[in-house]
């Protein structure tokens, strides 16, 4: 047969198939070989990258490696690559603005990487029909990957440029320092600024502060605070960029809300978009505990609402998270602020009863904030839990024999709420499945329709 194959014969898609496998997998095992191969290539094409030291090059060859695994895993898996599967990307590209690497040279390392790798597919293919074949259905898929992963990078760069550009003019640094002493911007460029961020002074713009600081081993990495700031930034929810700085070790921003009763409405939103900030810089290895005050109206109250940002990061566990005041009740609130004296003050037998629930699923606890959600409505308690009315009454009547607390008394009901917000609030190593902030932050409270351990079924 004509074209150089080594057999005569159409291969059928299950041999295609089966050839598209066996090159991924040869691939996988040679990506160190070809990162090391693609490295050499960009060195020897792009004059930027021969001029750059030992480290720089370092960096580049674990992006590259890091790049052909997913790139592999996307294709062996038969999916359509995503940015969420890239956003290890994002740092990488920090890295590189910040070293002052033009844009172009960098898209055009990425040309470089795909080129060795394809060249690499093409050269496991061999001569056979079927492996021309299966390397050709590869082809649109490596295209694609190329595509969402050049985006991406360029994306991240220009954020990066943008926000060091900024930094390098410290505009924003300086407006924020006057702001948080208390002070109207009033010299033109600060001025400016403020008006962009939606702080202009004499303006009652509804508002808050977010503090947030880097926890775990990123924490002394400096691309790493300033890639959460440029992320941070993104999460303006009136049209307008959020004011974002990097003040030393932490990352202080302010972001305008909607005029009136738009406010709560973007607040909410403002704090899913936090959350979801968090999420992505996850997946990055970044970890941020993040504080978000009230909403206070214009600027004028901005020093207040950074003292109430920084003070409720100290409710965050030690793996961070996203504590946001709007989202937590004055009753929450004062559970979370209790000393020790408050909890002493708690009868005993409520605190070990408690206790013992907790430890068996906490279907009691559930039951008591169920039946208070409820507005003491029994039925719709036991519906909310998904469980037997009987049950619940079971559960009520069980509550009553060991705390001597009778949930239909308001009094009483306080009681056990504020025993249970008190244990709530204590750390997780004194109160293990604590659910704590559970309305502010990203952790989900425990279903509650497990069957307790000493009820009927």
């Amino acid at each position: 047969m004509a074209g150089g194959f080594s057999t005569g014969t159409l291969a059928g898609a299950g041999t295609v198939r089966t050839e598209r496998s066996r090159i991924l997998a040869e691939l996988l095992e040679r990506v160190d070989e070809l990162a090391d191969r693609a490295v050499a290539a960009m060195r020897a094409e792009i004059p930027a990258y021969r001029s750059r030291d030992a480290a720089f090059h370092a960096d580049v060859r674990e992006q590259v490696g890091r790049h052909y695994r997913t790139k592999l895993a996307v294709l062996l898996e038969e999916r359509t690559v995503t940015f969420d599967d890239i956003a290890f990307s994002r740092r990488a590209s920090a890295r590189r603005a910040q070293t002052g690497l033009a844009l172009a040279d960098y898209i055009n390392a990425f040309r470089v990487g795909q080129q060795v790798f394809w060249e690499a597919v093409v050269e496991r293919a061999g001569g056979s029909y079927a492996g021309h074949r299966a390397a050709l259905a590869l082809a649109s898929a490596l295209m694609r990957y190329c595509d969402v992963a050049s985006t991406q990078a360029a994306n991240a760069y220009m954020e990066f440029q943008r926000y060091a550009a900024a930094e390098a003019i410290g505009e924003s640094r300086d407006l924020l320092e006057i702001l948080l002493a208390g002070e109207p911007p009033a010299r033109g460029p600060q001025l400016a600024t403020a008006h962009a961020h939606g702080l202009g002074p004499g303006a009652r713009t509804p508002l808050v502060v977010v503090t947030a600081v880097l926890v775990g081993p990123a924490t002394e990495r400096s691309d790493a605070r300033h890639a959460a700031c440029a992320a941070i930034a993104r999460t303006g929810v009136n049209g307008l960029r959020t004011l974002s700085v990097v003040r030393q070790s932490e990352i202080v921003a302010v972001p305008a809300l909607g005029p009136g009763a738009e406010a709560e409405r973007l607040c909410e939103r403002l704090c899913d978009r936090l959350q979801e900030v968090r999420e992505g810089l996850l997946a990055e290895g970044v970890t941020l505990a993040m504080g978000v005050s009230t909403v206070v109206a214009g600027t004028a109250q901005i020093p207040r609402a950074y003292q109430e940002a920084r003070a409720v990061l100290e409710f965050l566990p030690e793996d961070g998270g996203v504590a946001a005041l709007p989202r937590i009740s004055p009753f929450e609130y004062m559970a979370l602020r209790a000393d020790d004296t408050a909890r002493h003050l708690v009868d005993p037998r409520i605190t070990g009863l408690l206790a013992e629930d907790r430890a068996r699923g906490g279907v009691l606890t559930a039951t008591i904030r169920a039946f208070a959600s409820a507005d003491l409505n029994l039925r719709a308690a036991a519906e909310r839990l998904q469980i037997h009315h009987n049950t619940a009454q079971y559960r009520l009547r069980r509550i009553q024999e060991r705390t001597g607390r009778n949930l239909r008394h308001i009094a009483d009901l306080v009681d056990l709420l504020v025993a249970i917000a008190l244990q709530d609030a204590l750390p997780p190593a004194t109160n293990p499945g604590r659910q704590t902030l559970v309305s502010a932050t990203d952790e989900g409270p425990a279903a509650p329709g497990v069957p307790s351990g000493h009820e009927p079924r």
